[in-house]
């Protein structure tokens, strides 16, 4: 009944005309981002940072929450009419929705993503909105040893799970990590690895990070890899909705996807490319036309789109309720929390619980914002993909480089910007995972002040990290990880030869 009357007074405040504003227009945003290829969600919240300092809290997490939302939308469409996807996690889509687009039938592909959107969505924000104050409950009986055997879990599941190396992801998080030392030691108030420079006493500004990283990086990758041309865009034919044949072969995959991507989103490292993967095979064994998977299956099209959907909620959660991001873009927001001077984490539930049930009622809003933009705009939608590469890409230059000086009227943060921004080429460029970077850059002064809390607390015993069963449990669960994937090649290399 508390959690009820909470959600009430949520969507008491997201109905107010400006935070329904900042969240239309987030979800106008986000959808733009996830049909042009190649910007996601994190690259669009990165350059909105700069605006934390002057919108408050609640309108600017409720605008990410419409950006994260619509880009998981958006990136639907380039996959169905030009099999270009808009975001990783909608490469699936592309399998399937292509080949129907192709077929003539662009329009029950494209009414399927939507319509399986929506449904998943809802159905993950309903599972968010009644699992996350559960989730409240036990994280609040943790400790120090706990919280830092849970960050250094997801640092692990993060780096070991992306990508293609675990080496590279290893790599890329020990960078984050001395990034995120930067700074004055909160113990003994010494500075760290500032080189004599006072910019760097309150630490590295996350701001030049971020979109250093995601924006000057992608558009230097892009550069040099000359890319500018496009495929060629099927036309939408016919009408834009589902037959009755469509709905009944459509709904259970909504379902069944909605069930991957939620409780798999909630993991470290998660995302949202596991779920749909899963989706898909499993629409593809269930099926009762499986002569059609690899011709344009409707099934491989509402499944896989929901399962990402639905992952977005489940990103948010150990976001909300532990403070742990499982993703590059959930380490953006995070920031972002940290920018207003709030920690996301059990605590935030009581001290900003209007800001949380704020935001998570703008998710069912935003779900049927998304719904309305999505069908009837389709044809704005494609006509975006006409705009020149090399324009686009300078503009997010453009932009990043006045949003960063703007932020902070320091030309320091700018070269900051720059340098990420070769980094995060650098990474691209070798196939380095940046979100490793991110989370450790994020996590890891928090794990280093949860390991000093711990063994200040145990009077110096490093053994409290492992007689004390939940934080036990977490550190055998990460080193699982980092062991498993090694013995998986072994095996693999052995039953070849």
């Amino acid at each position: 009944m508390d959690t009820f009357a909470a959600l009430m007074g949520g969507f008491a405040a997201a109905l107010q005309p400006e935070i329904l504003l900042y969240g239309f227009l987030g979800c106008l945003l986000g959808t733009m981002v996830g049909v042009l290829p190649g910007i996601g969600p994190a690259l669009t919240i990165a350059l909105l940072l700069p605006l934390t300092y002057k919108v408050p809290a609640a309108a600017m997490f409720v605008m990410f929450a419409g950006v994260y939302y619509g880009a998981m939308y958006g990136g639907s469409t380039t996959s169905i009419l030009i099999n270009t996807p808009g975001e990783s996690a909608t490469v699936v889509t592309a399998l399937e929705g292509y080949r129907m687009a192709k077929r003539g039938r662009a329009g029950p592909a494209l009414a399927t993503a939507a319509i399986g959107s929506f449904v998943a969505g809802t159905l993950a924000t309903l599972a968010l909105t009644f699992v996350a104050p559960w989730v409240v409950e036990v994280a609040l009986r943790f400790g120090p040893a706990e919280y830092f055997s849970l960050m250094l879990l997801s640092l692990v599941a993060v780096s070991a799970v992306l990508g293609r190396s675990v080496l590279r992801g290893l790599i890329a998080l020990g960078l984050g990590l001395l990034v995120g030392l930067v700074g004055i030691d909160l113990q003994t108030g010494q500075p760290r690895f500032t080189f004599g420079r006072a910019e760097l006493l309150d630490g590295v500004e996350f701001t030049a990070v971020a979109v250093g990283l995601f924006a000057v990086g992608e558009a230097l990758y892009l550069a040099w890899q000359g890319r500018a041309g496009k495929g060629e865009v099927l036309k939408v034919q016919g009408r834009v909705w589902l037959t009755r044949e469509d709905w009944r072969r459509s709904f259970w995959p909504w379902v069944r996807g909605a069930g991957f991507g939620f409780p798999i989103g909630a993991l470290p490292a998660g995302g949202a490319e596991l779920p749909t993967l899963l989706s898909y095979y499993t629409e593809k064994k269930l099926s009762r036309h499986k002569e059609e998977f690899g011709h344009g299956a409707i099934e491989g099209v509402a499944g896989p789109e929901a399962a990402n959907n639905a992952s977005a909620a489940g990103v948010l959660m150990p976001l909300l309720t532990l403070g742990i991001p499982t993703s590059a873009t959930a380490a953006v927001i995070l920031s972002a929390f940290e920018s207003y001077g709030l920690q996301p984490g059990p605590t935030l539930f009581t001290s900003q619980s209007g800001l949380v049930w704020t935001l998570i009622a703008s998710l069912y809003i935003g779900n049927v914002i998304l719904l309305m933009l999505n069908l009837p705009l389709v044809g704005l939608w494609v006509k975006l993909l006409s705009i020149p590469v090399p324009l686009l890409y300078a503009g997010i230059i453009l932009i990043s480089t006045v949003g960063v000086y703007g932020a902070g009227n320091s030309l320091f943060d700018v070269a900051l910007l720059y340098v990420f921004g070769v980094i995060g080429y650098a990474m691209r460029r070798f196939d380095f995972p940046v979100a490793p970077l991110v989370v450790g850059l994020i996590l890891g002064p928090m794990m280093e002040q949860s390991m000093r809390q711990a063994l200040t607390i145990s009077q110096g015993q490093w053994s409290t990290f492992v007689t004390r069963p939940i934080s036990a449990t977490l550190l055998l669960i990460a080193a699982l990880l980092l062991v498993l994937p090694a013995l998986w090649k072994a095996g693999s290399r052995r039953r070849q030869r």
